[in-house]
């Protein structure tokens, strides 16, 4: 019985990501108002960034409690499917349609939810994507989105145009062949730990300087370092 309850502990986590995607999504369609002193579209990157704080803890309690399971990594990516895929693209649709001269350009937002399906599916049959990734990760996809959300409250709207490169970019990056270093810790050392320390510390500073815009350059900065580590090993 109590092996049965511990086995059960990720996926209950896994399923408490899922659900605050759900409420992330509702959040989303009401972005411009009122919600218990913040705008709706602050509690959706408040609900993803509790996926997020999930999808971590979900995965660190498997292997602590070495409770692995098929259903547990399929239901990981239907949770991150919703939190991290469908959230943020209800997010940018909704501030984009208001703002968009040619509202169907709004819709390239469902590109998001369809590229991070893709990415995910591929990363299920793929035994190669243990300490790196193909594409940037989907958690990095709605990080990024966090801080377009923050850019255009800080700055304003960049223009429908801009919006749907962004989109077509980042969407596409998920399922490129882009070897993208993992962001988990398996120790603390500096030296096999040196570019997860730099994108700490970045996004500390970006944080600080930028506000919450400063997500979107730590994603930037990310595939920047692993496209040079990516040629450094090349040469």
């Amino acid at each position: 019985m109590i092996r049965r309850i511990v086995s059960c502990i990720p996926n209950t986590i896994t399923t408490l990501n899922l659900l605050s995607g759900c409420v992330a999504i509702m959040c989303a369609f009401h972005y411009d108002e009122d919600m218990s002193g913040l705008k709706g579209a602050d509690w959706t990157c408040i609900f993803i960034g509790l996926a997020a704080l999930f999808d971590f803890c979900d995965g660190a309690s498997a292997r602590l409690l070495h409770a692995y399971s098929a259903i547990g990594k399929e239901l990981d990516s239907l949770a991150d499917l919703v939190s991290f895929g469908v959230a943020p693209a209800m997010l940018i649709f909704n501030l984009m349609h208001p703002l968009s001269e040619h509202q169907w350009l709004c819709y390239a937002a469902l590109l998001i939810p369809a590229m991070g399906a893709l990415r995910l599916a591929k990363f299920n049959i793929d035994d190669n994507q243990a300490t790196t990734f193909s594409g940037l990760p989907i958690p990095g996809n709605a990080i990024f989105w966090i801080g377009v959300y923050g850019w255009m409250a800080r700055y304003g709207y960049p223009g429908t145009a801009a919006m749907v490169i962004m989109i077509v970019l980042v969407s596409l990056s998920m399922v490129s062949s882009i070897r993208m270093f993992s962001l988990k810790f398996k120790n603390f050392d500096v030296r096999e730990n040196f570019r997860r320390y730099v994108i700490i510390l970045a996004a500390v500073i970006f944080v600080i300087f930028y506000g919450l815009s400063g997500l979107a350059w730590t994603i930037v900065l990310y595939m920047l370092i692993s496209l040079l580590s990516r040629r450094n090993t090349q040469a």
